[in-house]
């Protein structure tokens, strides 16, 4: 080979080579170049699906993408999580998970998928306390007048939840194990009718999310007895912790997380994660935010994958010490 020609060839190379950067790198600042969508495994009008679409355009304005928010509810959040752990794993389809996602594979027998392989996490949203609350009509004005009485009267009260392994759920057969209580759960598909049912007086009480009560509480309909965080909640100051009001080593944190299908591509999922901390930093998503009672806990996608672990773990101790299963 001469001089001249291996000259020709390296020069090839050399524009093969900045042709094929170029056009990854072209590639990868398409990203977003079709509207995507959030997954939420719950009715219309409940907190996760308001957190959900104050998320979808907040997110949208970032990527310059439409993000629209598919409510697909049912089987415990199994349905629409489901279809996302089927989705292609190209940064299209999104799920908005809450606590049932650390939930169910211990409460469920069989899921349609691995949830520890399923998933690749994205962004944690935030974090905020259940609120465990009665009607304005109810009787109870504090937890221990409901611990006096489900005592005096086993088997009598009722506490909704937003379907099995939600935190509504789990967080009153924590409140039923640790106080030695008979309380008889009645789960609905979602927020939405639980809530109307405990206005009407249908249900006693709701460990609810604080996103689904907040306004209702603020408009005089609910009554806001307790929350279930260690520590008091800057959106409801003057309502003790149910730690203070008799079981003191309750606790229970309810959190809204997105994740995308295992395999989505790491600089995708980064782009992601880049648009969410730039979404929680806009003034009115906060605000947004703030008065569904969720602090705003934005982390990389490692640090969410060690939380969800760790709270699979907790939960499925306790889903063994109640003998909790799924309803059939």
């Amino acid at each position: 080979m001469t001089q001249s020609t291996f000259a020709r060839r390296l020069l090839a190379a050399a524009t093969l080579a900045a042709t094929v950067l170029a056009f990854g790198q072209a590639a990868q600042a398409e990203y977003p170049e079709r509207p995507l969508r959030i997954v939420v495994p719950f009715t219309p009008g409940g907190g996760t699906d308001i957190v959900a679409r104050q998320l979808a355009k907040s997110l949208g304005d970032d990527l310059g993408q439409t993000v629209v928010v598919e409510n697909r509810a049912g089987g415990s959040t199994i349905i629409g999580t489901e279809n996302v752990a089927k989705s292609a794993p190209d940064g299209y389809s999104l799920l908005m998970a809450t606590f049932a996602h650390a939930v169910n594979p211990a409460i469920q027998e069989k899921l349609p998928y691995d949830t520890d392989r399923a998933f690749a996490p994205v962004a944690m949203i935030g974090k905020s306390p259940n609120v465990l609350v009665v009607s304005a009509k109810s009787p109870f004005k504090s937890v221990a007048d409901l611990l006096a009485h489900a005592r005096a009267h086993p088997g009598k009260l009722t506490f909704g939840s937003y379907g099995n392994g939600t935190s509504a759920h789990l967080a009153g057969e924590l409140f039923k194990s640790q106080g030695k209580l008979d309380i008889l759960h009645v789960p609905y598909k979602g927020s939405g009718p639980a809530i109307n049912d405990l206005i009407g007086g249908q249900i006693d009480m709701i460990f609810s999310t604080s996103a689904s009560v907040s306004a209702q509480v603020k408009a005089g309909q609910l009554r806001a007895l307790a929350v279930t965080t260690r520590k008091r909640s800057p959106l409801y100051p003057d309502v003790p912790t149910v730690a203070e009001s008799g079981l003191p080593d309750y606790f229970v944190d309810s959190w809204y997380a997105v994740f995308a299908p295992a395999g989505t591509p790491a600089d995708v999922v980064a782009r992601l994660n880049q648009g969410i901390r730039t979404a929680a930093d806009q003034p009115e998503f906060r605000r947004a935010l703030e008065v569904e009672g969720l602090v705003p806990e934005i982390g990389g996608p490692a640090e969410l994958g060690a939380y969800v672990a760790s709270e699979e773990q907790r939960w499925s101790a306790i889903v063994r010490q109640a003998n909790l299963k799924a309803a059939p």
